[in-house]
């Protein structure tokens, strides 16, 4: 038998017991880590003059969004085999897994359902892993904007619509969880922003660019997707970089589209998908400008301007942001009779239907109903709206519209807060 050795015990017990302080520490790091600092709901209190819909109560309303994002997230976010990383499923559309686009809503919808979600952090993580995956070819920091069933990745181009959400969801993570854990979210905001400010940021007009493959002698150098502009975005972006080219993003934007407004759709103050010869005399493009024969007119990209737009005032109370969806509030009442049933799926400038689409697109309803938020004159209009909209089951539609429907209806129900307070 072993001869027993006071100091051998001595040391092994203290050993022990520096293993078990260890051990706790990291569990209590842990959990701090995942405390949620602004669970769902938030109720948040829009800018003065702001509207909710008042049919329903805010109970009521709480339990629609949550009901649907499970849902939504049953559906949508997978999770690679064999890998600590999720995507938002693109449903196989054209070969594609998912893209950047899809990445960026699904990681702002996930960090603000933390609190309904309790294992809303571990998802979040896995959605900012398969994004840092997939970087795009230019630049390490900005996400390749398609990947493919079979595996590969497009990784020659970024999309600047993705990017920027994913970095607004990084600020969004940052607000909700802090940035001591394992990511360090807040410094991977910033890198985003510093590499979209050097690559997709026009520098002479301060617009956004399709993508980072845009270079001087492109001939789209001086052309923008106008659902690009998210001027709330660019305000926690200044808030975060300290980077004062961002008031300029916002201001050039806003011109632009006013003048859009004025020059091109007096009547219905609708934007088109995208605008051309910026250095020049701006445009709307012409048909197969780069997607389709509708690049010109209030289509699948322009419908999602009034939600972008309207966020400016909810938070930050921006009267350009209210003069401009005030047009389109005012011209689309008038053209549906305050009846949503109206609503038809793309429209030309001048504010008529676009030929063979009579039916319902939870895109363009979705963003007409958060803009009616701005004004107290559209809350009958608000209310039918939220009606109609919650009314569309998630299983007759697709990717896009469940999810710009599941991103809208946390606005609507006033649970979309500002990074700022």
């Amino acid at each position: 038998m072993e001869k027993f050795s006071f100091k051998n015990y001595f040391y092994q017990t203290t050993i022990r017991v520096l293993i078990t302080i260890f051990f706790l520490f990291i569990w209590k790091f842990s959990i701090f880590a995942q405390h949620v600092l602004k669970p769902f709901p938030q109720h948040y209190k829009y800018y003065w003059g702001s509207i909710k819909p008042n049919n329903i109560s805010q109970n009521e309303m709480d339990i629609t969004v949550v009901n649907f994002y499970f849902q939504w997230k049953k559906r949508f976010v997978k999770s690679q085999k064999y890998k600590h990383e999720s995507y938002i499923w693109f449903e196989g559309v054209g070969g594609k897994q998912s893209v950047s686009e899809a990445q960026g809503y699904g990681m702002i919808i996930t960090a603000l359902m933390a609190g309904a979600d309790s294992n809303a952090k571990n998802t979040f993580d896995d959605l900012y892993r398969y994004y840092k995956s997939y970087p795009d070819k230019k630049c390490k920091y900005l996400m390749a904007w398609a990947q493919f069933t079979n595996g590969k990745s497009d990784d020659a181009t970024s999309a600047s619509d993705g990017d920027l959400d994913i970095a607004y969801s990084l600020i969004l993570a940052d607000k909700q969880w802090g940035s001591s854990g394992s990511i360090n979210y807040l410094n991977a905001a910033k890198n985003m922003l510093n590499a979209i400010m050097k690559y997709e940021i026009n520098p002479k007009t301060f617009t956004g660019m399709l993508c980072d493959g845009i270079e001087p002698e492109s001939k789209d150098y001086y052309a923008t997707r106008s659902s690009d502009f998210m001027p709330s975005h660019f305000k926690a972006f200044k808030q975060v970089t300290h980077d004062n080219r961002w008031d300029k993003v916002i201001n050039a934007n806003y011109h632009l589209f006013m003048k859009m407004q004025r020059i091109y759709s007096e009547d219905a103050g609708l934007i088109p998908d995208f605008i051309i010869h910026l250095n020049k005399k701006p445009m709307p493009a012409k048909s197969n400008f780069l997607e389709s024969v509708y690049d010109g007119s209030y289509n699948y990209n322009a419908c999602r301007l009034p939600w972008r737009i309207a966020m400016d005032y909810l938070l930050n109370g921006d009267q350009q942001s209210k003069d401009i969806v005030n047009k389109i509030n005012k011209w689309v009442k008038e053209t549906t009779s305050t009846n949503p049933y109206n609503l038809s799926a793309g429209y030309t400038l001048a504010g008529n239907d676009i030929k063979g689409r009579y039916f319902e697109a939870l895109s363009f309803i979705a963003p007409f109903t958060v803009s009616a938020m701005v004004d107290k004159n559209n809350q009958y209009w608000l209310n039918s709206l939220w009606n109609y909209l919650t009314n569309f089951k998630i299983k007759d539609y697709d990717y896009y519209d469940n999810t710009i429907k599941m991103l809208n209806l946390i606005i609507i129900s006033g649970n979309y807060w500002d990074i700022k307070r």
